[in-house]
């Protein structure tokens, strides 16, 4: 069930009042602003499991990506960080030394440039 987004809403969106003049005007601008695909489903089912691959990604990078799967409600990661470099460091270091500790339950590598990360779950806000 998708929600209807409200002339205020639309308002907020472009910046300025928003007074339709009808009903075809209401259905013109959802239609041309593709409303219906900005509005998050509430019932989207998160997926238990993701793979996250640092390779090719700088460190920012890197650490968006982990910020993102961690605060997404995710369960359970698969992180390739690669064997050698930098980024096998620094996830080891943000999963136990960052703000995003608390959350990451724990991580167990798989192989020499990867690990299974299992987060705790996440309270729902809806």
């Amino acid at each position: 069930m998708k929600r209807q987004l409200s002339d205020k809403d639309i308002a907020n969106m472009i910046g300025e009042e928003f007074i339709p003049d009808d009903e075809h005007t209401k259905k013109s601008v959802r239609s041309e602003l593709h409303l219906s695909t900005r509005i998050p489903k509430p019932n989207d089912k998160i997926p238990e499991n993701t793979v996250i691959d640092f390779h090719q990604h700088t460190e920012q990078e890197a650490w968006d990506m982990l910020v993102h799967i961690t605060t997404s409600g995710i369960r359970n990661a698969t992180v390739i960080t690669g064997a050698s470099g930098i980024l096998k460091i620094k996830f080891q270091q943000w999963a136990t030394e960052s703000i995003l500790s608390p959350y990451i339950e724990s991580f167990t590598p798989i192989n020499n440039g990867s690990f299974k990360v299992k987060f705790h779950k996440q309270k729902t806000s809806l």
